[in-house]
């Protein structure tokens, strides 16, 4: 069938309104299987790797998928905690934090739920079951602050690919980012002023904001993600009184022998203690969920390689997770997005149910 089948529908069923979180994606378990399979479908992603697959194909099945997912199920395995990986852990809990903070704000009978773009749950698969929940309109949060083509707008693909094979389509509404939202801003410029204050040393004598690399031929080819990333480290360097001199911008995670954007967080982190710059303070400002890239190339690898090429303190700022000011301002971008769908008058109970008898008259399912 072209189509996937339609859940049943019953008259007389309200129609309700989704909020749809979505990020990256993480593997079942910190095991090398577990690894390859997650890593196999985001590799294979075009919106990742915009190489020729001709080119690409024999590259990741021949080598990478063959070798590295044993040494990345190391790292997961160093983060993993007792519930799980924490990506999806702590996207769980941001998906019932606002669920709370909406019902709070009497947004009627309102589905919150959270998706990754690789792995599980997955997005289609979520979809559907917000179909079958008889959710009618859908707000799709992609969980990148800073929009890139490899993320947010993957993300849209997944979702265009799953209209494509939907009949009964739902209406549907999609943020695209949410870079300098006044909210996540002040959100992020709080937790750094409390691990200050948390510090007996008080502030570090710079703070490295990074934020995850992608290729050079991206911002030279319109990628609008460089720019966005810029205009985050301003505001909240403006917000926190910060002068230029007393922040930088790196971008981490680098992957290949290509260029990607600069400059890189680890070899800055090895060169800042040769600059006479002892103790740092960093923040991952694009993750608002702890992850491997986090909790264990910062907060690990790059430590490591800071003190042993002579820093004396490094302070890794946790992402915004579960804070309260971070859960308000999501709900306030969730809120802004909705726009008149919390507004759209609803059938009363006397309205559904004649338009149920109608139907049964007529002999449509009910």
């Amino acid at each position: 069938m072209r189509y996937q089948p339609e859940p049943q529908f019953r008259h007389g069923t309200l129609a309700r309104t989704a909020v749809l979180l979505v990020n990256l994606g993480t593997p079942q378990a910190p095991t090398a299987a577990a690894v390859r399979v997650y890593l196999k479908e985001f590799l294979s992603d075009p919106r990742v790797v915009e190489i020729p697959r001709l080119a690409w194909w024999p590259i990741l099945n021949g080598i990478i998928l063959t070798t590295r997912p044993a040494k990345s199920a190391k790292k997961y395995a160093q983060i993993w905690s007792k519930d799980g990986s924490p990506l999806r852990v702590h996207s769980d809990k941001q998906a019932k934090l606002l669920r709370g903070y909406l019902g709070q704000a009497d947004l009627g009978d309102m589905v919150v739920d959270f998706a990754m773009r690789y792995g599980e749950p997955s997005l289609p698969s979520v979809l559907d079951r917000l179909k079958r929940e008889q959710c009618t309109r859908i707000l799709v949060v992609p969980l990148y602050p800073q929009y890139a083509a490899s993320t947010t707008a993957s993300t849209m693909d997944t979702l265009s690919a799953w209209l494509g094979k939907t009949r009964n389509l739902p209406e549907l509404r999609f943020v695209r980012n949410f870079h300098d939202h006044p909210g996540y801003i002040a959100a992020l410029a709080a937790s750094v002023r409390e691990g200050w204050l948390a510090n007996t040393n008080g502030r570090a004598d710079k703070l490295v904001m990074s934020f995850h690399g992608l290729p050079r031929f991206s911002l030279d080819r319109g990628d609008p993600y460089h720019c966005e990333c810029q205009k985050t480290a301003r505001l909240l360097a403006d917000a926190l009184g910060l002068s230029h001199e007393q922040y930088i911008v790196t971008f981490q995670s680098r992957f290949g022998r290509a260029e990607w954007l600069q400059p890189y967080t680890q070899a800055t982190l090895e060169a800042l203690p040769r600059q006479g710059v002892k103790r740092v303070d960093v923040i991952c400002p694009g993750f608002v969920s702890d992850c491997l890239e986090t909790l264990e190339e910062i907060a690990m690898e790059c430590k490591a390689a800071f003190m042993q090429a002579g820093g004396q303190e490094f302070n890794y700022l946790p992402c915004l997770n579960e804070r309260h000011d971070w859960i308000a301002a999501l709900a306030d971008l969730v809120r802004s997005h909705l726009g008149n769908w919390l507004t759209a008058p609803q059938p009363t109970s006397a309205e559904l149910a004649l338009s149920a008898q109608r139907a049964t008259k007529l002999g449509a399912p009910c």
